[in-house]
């Protein structure tokens, strides 16, 4: 038998960027928030390892600058060490490596195709609600509407991949133009001379200051309900497990894990249905590579017109030289396999990206390879292709997902997760506000 021995207002489940976010926001608000994570560091799938001295993230590489996740770190009194290279991006068409910086999609168009102006056009169309094409046209085919250059269809599809880790074949267009048209775009990024893990970090140091705790290297192993609300959760730490009770649960493990760990009796079956079938979790490839030579001039990312699979190289160490030992340079390269959501011959498409790199990247055989990272299945880059994802909100009213399976439309990557727990935390302090926190 065990002992309730912990009471908070909020149990986040998972401290990925979702999880982080939004229990910094709720200890903010005066919460008491207990975040618990299985692994021994936060950051879930957007993490960083050290190996043998360079910083390696094992998930995401980018954080947004001047949105809704510095705009977190800024409302909380979390540090936000982030440096953005200038250019952000280089995009090598033929054998030249072009800033588009300023120019937009009408440069960058104008020097892969002759059809840039009717593509142009497209995009213009896209910015007006009623210019948005229907939701089962994929980006691929969108883009074919216009032109056949490869160039053109490789620039997409590495756009695709780069953002929401998925092909342009598999994305509807609906939401690649919702994103490029009206979020961010991919323009203001940066990196944190940590890893990424740095600056989740900076957010699980300020939710212990604010009186929240953080416990690693524990797993919530059921959660426990009552009358139709869950009042707890059972957590296996340091060997026992542990019962704590709670006002409300916030899980950024997925809502397949979220259901599993409420058990399914719990929820009606048409919500179960939507889960089963949301549940398309995305491929990605990653080689994380190191040299004593610099081997690109992009001070931040390198996206391709032509390649086989590599989306793009992150230059890392041109802006944070602290993630490599003295002397060398990190990088790394990724690619999205094909498909890109679904089973993939991975041995394969390893071998895809290898050959891309070597073609692309001068000295790369000289290059030490640190890892291959490979995110799929219940490790993925998105646990949702963006334009599928469930609702936050869940059948048992004080029960929340946050995080890439529940994306708001057009949005991806760590951004879209710092937005959900924006929008779940909003909808916690209306149902119960903070002055009744005690």
């Amino acid at each position: 038998m065990t002992e309730t021995k912990h009471e908070f207002d909020a149990i986040v489940i998972g401290a990925g960027a979702g999880g982080l976010c939004a229990a910094a926001r709720l200890t903010h608000l005066g919460y008491r928030t207990l975040v618990v994570e299985r692994l021994e560091h936060v950051g879930g799938r957007a993490s960083t390892r050290d190996i043998d001295g360079f910083k390696v993230n094992n998930g995401a590489i980018v954080i947004e600058v001047d949105g809704i996740t510095e705009q977190t770190f800024d409302e909380v009194g979390a540090k936000f060490d982030v440096r953005r290279p200038d250019p952000p991006i280089l995009y090598r068409i033929g054998d030249k490596d072009v800033d588009v910086t300023g120019g937009g999609w009408g440069f960058l168009l104008s020097r892969l195709t002759r059809q840039g102006a009717k593509l142009l056009q497209g995009l213009g169309a896209a910015r007006e609600d009623d210019g948005l094409p229907e939701d089962q046209l994929s980006t691929a085919d969108w883009v074919a509407k216009y032109t056949k250059n490869e160039s053109v269809h490789g620039i997409f599809r590495n756009m695709c991949g780069s953002v929401f880790a998925v092909g342009s074949e598999e994305l509807p267009a609906k939401v690649f133009l919702t994103y490029f048209t009206r979020k961010s775009a991919f323009k203001k990024f940066g990196f944190c001379p940590q890893g990424t893990i740095g600056v989740w970090q900076s957010l699980a140091d300020t939710i212990t200051e604010n009186g929240g705790e953080v416990w690693l290297s524990s797993e919530v192993t059921s959660l426990t309900v009552t009358d139709g609300q869950v009042t707890g959760a059972v957590i296996e730490r340091d060997g026992e497990p542990v019962e704590v009770s709670t006002r409300f649960a916030v899980s950024d493990t997925g809502p397949a894990a979220t259901v599993r760990l409420t058990g399914t009796e719990h929820f009606p079956a048409d919500y179960l249905e939507q889960v089963r079938t949301g549940d398309r979790p995305c491929g990605m490839i990653t080689v994380n590579f190191a040299s004593q030579e610099p081997l690109i001039d992009a001070p931040g990312m390198l996206s391709f017109a032509k390649t086989r699979r590599l989306c793009y190289v992150a230059n890392f160490t041109a802006t944070c030289p602290e993630m490599a030992p003295e002397g060398w340079h990190l990088y790394c390269g990724t690619a999205v396999p094909k498909p890109s959501v679904g089973d993939f011959d991975e041995a394969e498409e390893t071998k895809l990206l290898l050959a891309d790199l070597r073609d692309e990247i001068a000295g790369f055989d000289q290059a030490r390879i640190l890892s291959i990272e490979v995110t799929r299945d219940d490790w993925p880059p998105q646990r949702a292709v963006a334009g599928f994802d469930l609702p936050s909100a869940t059948p048992i009213p004080n029960l929340w997902n946050v995080g890439d399976a529940v994306k708001e439309y057009g949005n991806g990557g760590t951004t879209a997760c710092a937005e959900t727990a924006k929008l779940v935390v909003d909808q916690i302090t209306e149902r119960y506000p903070s002055g009744s926190a005690s």
